[in-house]
């Protein structure tokens, strides 16, 4: 591994000037590529003591192996060299932007003599007046046929617009009334030109103008009693309204603008951007891209901007962009985007009002658009089929881990420990086999320790049940093989599966190599020496195995990390979950423990009924009255300790389920059970 002070520029070798820098590893690959404002500053920051940096930008720095940079005279040159290069080397410690698709746009051809509507992708050509970008080409082909019915213009391609002409013949649409038909001359090119324009203006947001027009030439064919032009016009503003319904308003202003909103994990980031003309939504777009450098959300705006607007014509880059956080060197972001439109463009973030509610739209499909991408990964049989064998090459298994358990301890400054274990077999959530688990024999703030009681907890269940008949203690055999003379997985009385019988294949600990030794030495005391214990870190997502002086690192690609990581915030989410109903139940706990008249029968019962003290607070006096036990003195006693009580008038919160035996809040899906 490269030490970073064998490639440290020497003193005053890097300019004090704005300009792109890129590091190589010792193979000569570009693995990443930066711009700065002073390009002293920045690298410097790169060669600082190694153990103050972010985690990412430590295996970046002693994966390279040189560093060189090159000078511009502007912040906004930087810009442009800085995602040329990335397009050029594709460095994997840059975030990649993987857009699978171009967008298709609605074009109008104003420079031909009769212009014609078409729908396409790719690059902008000059003299195209472009609408969208739109999330599907079958969209707007559906916008455009229903508005032909009002704007007749040319539809077709060159080839069957000349074809047309010289057999003096036109296509269908010209029959059906969807095209006025200048290639036979039904129209010159002067009338066919003031089509379009009202193609264009109505595309444009003057909507109404037009269909008011429309509705007086109806109502005049009427009143002539040309009863057959009305109708026809009575259709073509329906057609209109139903394409205005496609469009529909979202700011009054007749904003122009690009609203961008970003979600992000510690591994992925999904982009989501609508596209807002005239106050109207007319496309929407976005894509999820790997996260492998410590780029901020002001980082990543930027780069989506880059990426977006690359290339692209004056008439793509709106008057405004509304982002989610600014980057560092916004003014060189807006003056690079100004120069792109030809005039001025406007970065910044939304605080209030109609544009912050959008941000917040397109901030929940960028969420969205990152659950079902997940989703979507998680579910294919393929892929966790490659994650499994990927686990089990890299762990040396001697077989793929179908069933992986995850351990998580969660506790607040060493209050209410608790842990949580939960299941995946074949990849996916087993959600009935989850189980809580409340450290009791641990004192204070110490995971260690109460990881080695959660893992003994456990296994020492996985030996109780395996104990039938006189069977021995010893975990000798298969785990799916029968120990001595009765059945290991199945209750002899009940006929179902014993809940904690089944070993798992891989167990997994949230944490590094002191939350790894102490289960393998839980297993170890045990004598359970046939289940493999890994561990992952949240710093740099390196797997931990037991007695190994070094990680396990995973690519970043992998869907084996991806498993693990997965699993991982699952416990983690359980255990954080776990934790607050414990803790919200011992507030009620310890704001009913002055109460005259309320013993632990009648404290357990109103924490049965109302199972928060923000719900019991919220409640009546009746409520409180109607709960078994407590009658209407000690139901004033207790209003009277929680402080004021809302009206009967008022709606009453929900009710949550609660064990009844132990008075614990249960989860909304299956939790399994406390041990």
């Amino acid at each position: 591994m490269p030490d970073p002070a064998t490639y440290r520029p020497g003193p005053g070798a890097v300019p004090d000037q704005p300009g792109v820098y890129r590091f190589y590893d010792p193979t000569g690959r570009v693995i990443y590529v930066g711009k700065a404002k002073s390009l002293r500053s920045r690298l410097g920051s790169y060669f600082q003591d190694i153990v103050h940096l972010h985690p990412r930008t430590q295996t970046m720095v002693t994966t390279a192996g040189r560093v060189d940079w090159t000078v511009v005279s502007t912040e906004v040159e930087a810009l442009q060299l800085e995602y040329s290069w990335i397009k050029q080397f594709d460095p994997r410690f840059n975030v990649k932007y993987r857009d699978d698709k171009s967008y298709p746009w609605l074009a109008v051809t104003l420079h031909e003599e009769f212009p014609r509507v078409t729908v396409g992708r790719g690059p902008k050509r000059k003299g195209v007046r472009y609408f969208g970008p739109y999330s599907h080409a079958w969209a707007i082909r559906e916008t455009v046929d229903l508005m032909l019915r009002a704007f007749p213009m040319r539809s077709c391609s060159a080839g069957v617009f000349k074809r047309s002409a010289q057999i003096g013949r036109p296509c269908l649409l010209g029959y059906i009334g969807k095209c006025s038909a200048p290639c036979v001359g039904r129209v010159t090119a002067e009338e066919h030109r003031a089509i379009v324009d009202d193609f264009v203006g109505f595309l444009s947001g003057r909507t109404d103008e037009y269909v008011r027009r429309i509705e007086q030439q109806m109502r005049a064919a009427a009143a002539e009693l040309d009863f057959e032009r009305a109708a026809r016009l009575r259709d073509d503003v329906g057609a209109l309204r139903r394409a205005m319904e496609k469009n529909a308003v979202v700011l009054g202003d007749g904003t122009d603008a690009d609203v961008v909103a970003l979600t992000e994990d510690p591994l992925e980031v999904a982009v989501q951007i609508f596209s807002v003309r005239d106050g109207r939504v007319r496309g929407q777009r976005g894509w999820v891209a790997d996260k492998v450098d410590d780029a901020g959300t002001g980082d990543l705006v930027e780069r989506a901007l880059v990426q977006l607007y690359d290339g692209e014509n004056g008439e793509a880059v709106p008057r405004e962009v509304l982002v989610p956080a600014l980057p560092d060197d916004a003014a060189a972001l807006e003056q690079w985007l100004s120069q792109a439109r030809g005039a001025r463009v406007a970065v910044r973030v939304p605080q209030r009002g109609d544009k912050r509610a959008l941000l917040e739209t397109v901030e929940r499909n960028a969420a969205q658009s990152l659950a079902v991408h997940k989703t979507r990964r998680a579910s294919d049989l393929t892929t966790r089929n490659r994650a499994l064998e990927e686990l089990q090459r890299a762990l040396g298994l001697a077989e793929a881990p179908l069933r992986i358990e995850c351990y998580d301890v969660s506790n607040l400054q060493g209050t209410q420990v608790v842990a949580s274990m939960v299941v995946f077999e074949d990849g996916l959530p087993r959600k009935s086999e989850y189980r809580r688990f409340v450290i009791k024999g641990v004192e204070g703030q110490n995971d260690v320790a109460s990881m080695h009681e959660t893992i003994t907890r456990r296994f020492r269940r996985m030996l109780d049940d395996r104990i039938d008949r006189g069977a021995s203690e010893s975990p000798a055999g298969s785990p799916l093989e029968p120990v001595g003379d009765g059945p290991l997985l199945v209750d002899p009385d009940t006929g179902r599966p014993r809940k904690f019988a089944y070993a798992p294949g891989l167990v997994v600990v949230d944490g590094g190599p002191p939350q790894v030794a102490a289960a393998a030495r839980a297993l170890t005391e045990l004598g359970v020496d046939d289940i493999p214990v890994c561990g992952l870190a949240k710093r740099l997502e390196e797997v931990w195995v037991p007695d190994e002086e070094d990680p396990l690192v995973l690519p970043r690609t992998s869907e084996g990390l991806y498993l693990l990581q997965r699993i991982r915030d699952e416990a983690h989410r359980f255990a954080i979950t776990h934790h607050r109903s414990r803790r919200s139940r011992s507030m009620v706990e310890s704001a009913l423990d002055d109460v005259p008249g309320l013993g632990e029968v009648r404290r357990k019962a109103l924490l049965t009924r109302f199972g928060s003290l923000k719900r019991l607070r919220g409640a009546t006096l009746d409520e409180i009255a109607a709960v078994p036990g407590i009658g209407r003195q000690t139901a004033e006693s207790v209003a009277r300790a929680l402080g004021p009580v809302r009206t009967p008038t008022a709606p009453v919160d929900e009710q949550v389920r609660v064990n009844t035996a132990t008075g614990e809040i249960l989860e909304d899906q299956p939790a399994g059970e406390t041990m």
